[in-house]
């Protein structure tokens, strides 16, 4: 399976994610860690990329109720999934790959599990710049472990069962062995905030989260600079 396929695997496997992640103690905790990165105020306006289900965007609506969300994703059918569950009316969801959104300046980006399924992640990165205004914040949310032997074997250890579970929910056990793969095979942090680096975010810093998922799930923060010439 290759990244080009991903959209399409989750169109297939929609239904059985809440699912799924409701079986991974802490998920949404995390998530709305990271969220709270965003240091988010009343007024500002805000892209979820990646949205999937809405599992992200919901820990938006945590951190700062009332923020002008848009949220968008690949998968029409994760897109559908996620509109049916009840938003407020500051919610918006919309259907576009990430690096063809068009959809005005935001204050801030919010990517959940997003680059690391990316075919091509530089663009996307320098298209999420373009898309903040100056002094915006990036925030991912973001398997990491490259950079750790241990980090790698807890993640190989948890995709023991989260393999399994997959395919008996949704009858499609590759779109979780790739999940185990993709990670592996993805940016370490330190290679991460670099990407992020080179593709002209400044003050990049990453933490890992704490729980279950130590080492293994990152909060990686960095800024448009205030002075970003458009």
């Amino acid at each position: 399976m290759n990244k080009l396929e991903v959209p399409g695997k989750f169109d297939r496997a929609a239904r059985g994610y809440d699912f799924l992640v409701g079986l991974n103690p802490g998920y949404h905790q995390a998530l709305r860690r990271s969220a709270l990165a965003l240091g988010l105020r009343p007024g500002m306006r805000v892209l979820d990329l990646g949205c999937g289900t809405g599992a992200s965007t919901a820990a938006l609506v945590a951190a700062a109720p009332g923020v002008e969300i848009v949220a968008v994703d690949a998968s029409a059918g994760m897109i559908a999934r996620a509109r049916e569950k009840r938003w407020p009316s500051t919610v918006r969801f919309v259907h576009s790959r990430a690096e063809d959104v068009d959809e005005g300046e935001f204050d801030a980006v919010f990517a959940a599990y997003l680059v690391r399924n990316l075919p091509e992640p530089d663009p996307t990165l320098t298209r999420i710049r373009e898309l903040l205004k100056p002094g915006g914040t990036l925030v991912l949310h973001e398997y990491s472990v490259r950079d750790s032997a241990v980090s790698t074997a807890v993640w190989t250890l948890l995709c023991g069962f989260i393999v399994p579970a997959g395919w008996l929910v949704t009858g499609d056990r590759s779109l979780y062995t790739y999940l185990w793969r993709s990670v592996m095979d993805f940016d370490g942090a330190t290679a991460l905030r670099d990407r992020l680096r080179r593709n002209g975010f400044v003050g990049v810093r990453s933490a890992p989260l704490p729980g279950l998922q130590l080492g293994v799930v990152h909060t990686f923060r960095g800024h448009v600079p205030e002075q970003e010439q458009r």
